[in-house]
C-alpha cells in the first residue's frame, strides 16, 4: 500500500528541462506535473542536487544523449539529496521523512524524483544518508564516489604504492585522492599551478600536468609510481606506462587507452557508496562544496561546473 508524508499535498514540481540539446543556454526551470511513486519506488522530495560533467556532456548533443537513452524534452542532473515523502507498494526499507541520496539519471534538478527503492540500478537509486552528512554534501556523493570507487579497485593501492592521480583536483579526483590516502598510500596528484594548495589540502602532493610530467615526477617520487589513475584523459595513463607502471595498475575514466582498463561508476561494488557515507560522516573523507546556487540560477551553476576549473563541487539549492 502507497505512503506518503503528513507534508501538504501539493502538485507544484519545479523541474530543469531542455527542448534542445546544447549547453547552460539552453536549461529552463519549469512547472510539470509532480511524478509519484509506483510499485517498488520511492519518491523524494529533493533538497538538493549535485552536479558532475556527464551531466552536460549527455545532454549536449543528440547522438551523445541517445546513448545514454535520452530524449527530448529532457531533464538535467544526477546527483540528489533529500527526504522521502511516498513510497510505493512493495517498498520494505524506506518511510516518508528518511533521509536519502542516489542517483536520478538526467532529472535530479528537480522538486521531487522518483527512483527504485532496491537501490541496484546505477543512477535510479536510493541510498539513507547517515547521520553528520548535510544534504549538500550527500548531493555530491553518487556519481563522483561510484567512480572513484571503481577506479580505487581497478588499481587496488596499499600501503607500500605511490599512485599518480591525473586530474586530481577535479570531482572524481576529491574522493580517489582521500580514498587511496584511506588505504596508505602516498598520492601524487596533478593539476594547475594554482590548484597546489587545494591537492595539498586533500592530502596529494601536487605536480603540475603538461609538457615534462614526467621528470617533475620522477623528481618527486625517485623511488618510482607503483600506480595511476587518469582522470581526466590520457595523459596521465601514458606517462604512467612512461615511468614503467604496467599497464594492469592503470586506470581511466575519461578516454581510452588499450590495454588500459576505464572504469565506470555503475560497475561499483555493492555497499560503495554507503562505505564513502560513512567516511564522510566520521570526518574521514570530506567533499569540498566550491559553489552553491538556488535552482533558478541553474544556467551559472551548469556554467561554472562546465568550465571544468572550479575547485571542489558545485550544489544546486531546491
Amino acid at each position: 500500500m502507497k505512503t506518503q508524508s503528513n507534508q501538504p499535498p501539493t502538485g507544484r514540481n519545479r523541474a530543469v528541462r531542455l527542448d534542445s540539446f546544447g549547453g547552460p543556454e539552453v536549461l529552463d526551470v519549469r512547472e510539470v506535473p509532480a511524478p509519484h511513486a509506483g510499485p517498488g519506488q520511492v519518491r523524494v522530495r529533493v533538497t538538493a542536487a549535485g552536479l558532475n560533467p556527464m551531466d552536460w556532456f549527455m545532454t549536449s548533443d543528440a547522438d551523445t544523449a541517445a546513448r545514454f537513452g535520452l530524449t527530448l524534452p529532457v531533464g538535467f542532473g544526477t546527483d540528489y539529496a533529500g527526504v522521502v515523502d511516498e513510497v510505493g507498494d512493495g517498498v520494505s526499507g524506506f518511510a516518508p521523512g528518511d533521509r536519502v541520496f542516489g542517483g536520478a539519471l538526467s532529472r535530479a534538478v528537480a522538486d521531487f524524483v522518483v527512483v527504485d527503492a532496491s537501490g541496484e540500478t546505477a543512477a535510479n537509486e536510493a541510498h539513507h544518508t547517515p547521520d553528520g552528512v548535510d544534504d549538500r554534501t550527500a548531493a555530491t556523493l553518487t556519481i563522483a564516489g561510484r567512480t572513484a570507487s571503481v577506479a580505487l579497485a581497478t588499481v587496488d593501492p596499499g600501503p607500500d604504492d605511490t599512485v599518480l592521480i591525473g586530474g586530481a583536483g577535479g570531482g572524481v579526483g576529491v574522493f580517489a585522492v582521500q580514498l587511496a590516502r584511506i588505504a596508505g598510500a602516498r598520492v601524487i596528484g596533478t593539476g594547475s599551478p594554482s590548484s597546489a594548495g587545494y591537492l595539498r589540502d586533500l592530502g596529494a602532493e601536487p605536480v603540475a600536468y603538461g609538457d615534462g610530467l614526467a621528470d617533475r615526477v620522477r623528481a618527486l617520487a625517485p623511488g618510482g609510481v607503483t600506480a595511476a589513475i587518469d582522470l581526466h584523459g590520457a595523459e596521465t595513463a601514458h606517462v604512467a606506462r612512461e615511468l614503467g607502471v604496467p599497464d594492469s595498475r592503470i586506470c581511466t575514466i575519461a578516454a581510452q587507452v588499450d590495454g588500459v582498463s576505464a572504469a565506470n561508476g555503475a560497475n561499483a561494488a555493492p555497499g560503495a557508496l554507503e562505505e564513502i557515507a560513512r567516511l564522510v560522516a566520521a570526518s574521514r573523507l570530506r567533499v569540498p562544496v566550491a559553489a552553491s546556487f538556488p535552482v533558478e540560477q541553474i544556467r551559472r551553476a551548469a556554467a561554472l561546473q562546465a568550465g571544468r576549473h572550479v575547485q571542489g563541487k558545485v550544489v544546486v539549492d531546491l
